[in-house]
């Protein structure tokens, strides 16, 4: 379960048992969770998070999106 990102108290990180799934990464912070998908940037699915977060949740995501889908490629392989 790598860790590919921290900020402002969000885990960033990947399940090394999905790579047949598109690239995503799941977050979390404190009792919230969240599975975002990178090719939208968008929710997989949320659990525990207001929507505030949620918004900021995204806003990472974005700012960071071509590191991260990087790091996807680089853990799962250029076909993950």
């Amino acid at each position: 379960m790598p860790t590919v990102h921290r900020q402002s108290g969000y885990r960033f990180f990947f399940y090394s048992h999905e790579p047949n799934e598109p690239p995503h990464l799941h977050v979390d912070k404190g009792g919230g969770s969240a599975k975002v998908w990178l090719h939208d940037v968008s929710f997989a699915r949320t659990s525990g998070f207001r929507p505030k977060e949620l918004t900021a949740i995204l806003i990472i995501v974005r700012e960071n999106r071509e590191a991260l889908l990087e790091a996807w490629h680089e853990y799962f392989g250029p076909e993950g």
